[in-house]
């Protein structure tokens, strides 16, 4: 199983190619270098943060047959004393996916030094506190504690939430207060624009190369949890979530995709079919099942991921009309659809799968139990809770990084450079 996880964290390090591709497509031809240049350093920067306090902080000293709760881990900091590199391999390239989803948001307008700090930051300090409340025994949220919250604990098999809602609100949070980019809803002097501008992407081809990439890797991501999170019958799990990962991003492409057709056709009269809703909407479906996939029947897979594709064009249209800039849809993707999913295991677990997962059953999803005759909302409220923290969480600390960089003039790129393109600024040409 050893060579297994190191080969899923392998798989799901590719997932860095596939950010880069859809990140590179998505931005104007004047900023693909710096756009690439951003994932890598989120990869190059995770693995130190994590490998000197990030896994420490998130997994050291962990006692799975205690009951006691800890807020951070204490020991094993620089890998000193750790025997499970395979483990640390897998951890590491989940924290650096959740570091790099904020590269797209930010392109075309965020400096280099500054990005690198930001993933610092998150990956050192902002995710492993996280992924030690959710994943660790010891974690105060943890469904893996031998005593856990409310006989239940937190449900996020591969990360819905701990991956994507850290790096979707993170990203929120970062554009927020950089601001758009230049023109895209102001004029020249500073005025509204009537209809924000729409950038013309580089390359849809590199965009649906990245999203094959993707989904490869959440095969990775969601299979690979399987090897770790089951209490019992991993090849099982591990085959399930796999077939929920598919069924679970065709559904929200299809429905993304559609359902813009439909929209554009009643508000323009022009039924356009839009890759950019296809490709995003079933990357949204990859995030919003990774949460369940262990615990959901396939039928619940298909449901979920019908609602993702729904959600990633509400949240799309919804940044816009709040003039909030994302480049490439990072935060309908992952913060609405990793909150969608967080949600979902709520509704849809089932008993014998979270017996077999997690070694109980007392609490399934609401929709068995109002099959049942009993209302049990218990795990549904321990989501909603874990989904506030996560958000809150990260307020906390990375809201006010972001406004101290911002006012140290740090933050933001030149106005000339930005007009220029960051290729021509700060690298030797256009890619």
């Amino acid at each position: 199983s050893t060579l297994v996880l190191t080969f899923a964290g392998a798989i799901v390090f590719l997932m860095q190619a596939g950010f880069a591709m859809v990140c590179a497509g998505a931005v104007r031809t004047k900023n693909v270098q710096n756009a690439m240049l951003k994932n890598l350093l989120d990869a190059c920067g995770a693995s130190l943060a994590f490998f000197s306090i990030g896994y420490a902080l998130g997994f050291g000293g962990m006692e799975p047959e205690s009951s006691k709760k800890t807020f951070v881990g204490h020991s094993q900091f620089f890998l000193m004393d750790v025997d499970d590199y395979a483990f640390w391999l897998f951890q590491y390239a989940f924290s650096a996916a959740s570091a790099t989803i904020v590269a797209g948001t930010l392109a075309e307008r965020c400096q280099m030094t500054a990005y690198l700090c930001y993933s610092l930051m998150l990956t050192g300090w902002v995710y492993p506190v996280i992924l030690h409340s959710i994943w660790n025994p010891n974690g105060w949220l943890s469904a893996y504690s031998v005593d856990p919250l409310w006989g239940s604990g937190l449900v996020d098999f591969a990360g819905s939430g701990v991956v994507h809602v850290t790096g979707g609100i993170t990203a929120l949070f970062a554009t927020m207060v950089l601001g758009p980019r230049r023109g895209r809803f102001h004029d020249d002097l500073g005025h509204d624009l009537a209809r924000p501008r729409e950038f013309q992407a580089h390359s849809p081809a590199l965009q649906m190369l990245g999203t094959f990439i993707l989904w490869f890797g959440f095969y990775g991501f969601n299979i690979g949890s399987a090897l770790i999170s089951t209490k019992q019958g991993s090849d099982e799990a591990a085959a399930l979530a796999g077939v929920n990962t598919t069924l679970s991003a065709s559904a929200a492409g299809i429905v993304a995709l559609f359902s813009n057709l439909w929209y554009l056709e009643k508000t323009t009269g022009e039924p356009l079919f839009d890759l950019k809703y296809a490709m995003n909407g079933a990357i949204c479906g990859l995030v919003a099942i990774s949460g369940g996939c262990g615990v959901f029947e396939p039928w619940a897979a298909v449901v979920t991921g019908a609602v993702a594709g729904v959600i990633y064009l509400l949240g799309s249209r919804g940044l816009v009309s709040m003039r909030l800039d994302d480049a490439v849809d990072a935060i309908p993707v992952h913060l609405c659809g990793g909150a969608w999913g967080i949600l979902a295991v709520g509704l849809f677990a089932a008993p014998e799968r979270l017996l077999s997962v997690y070694g109980r059953n007392n609490h399934p999803g609401l929709v068995y139990s109002i099959r049942e005759g009993d209302i049990d909302g218990v795990l549904f409220g321990i989501q909603l809770i874990g989904l506030m923290f996560i958000m809150g969480w990260v307020m906390i600390i990375m809201l006010p990084f972001f406004v101290w960089l911002n006012w140290k003039g740090w933050f933001r790129s030149d106005p000339l450079e930005e007009i220029l393109g960051l290729d021509l600024s700060y690298h030797v040409g256009l890619a």
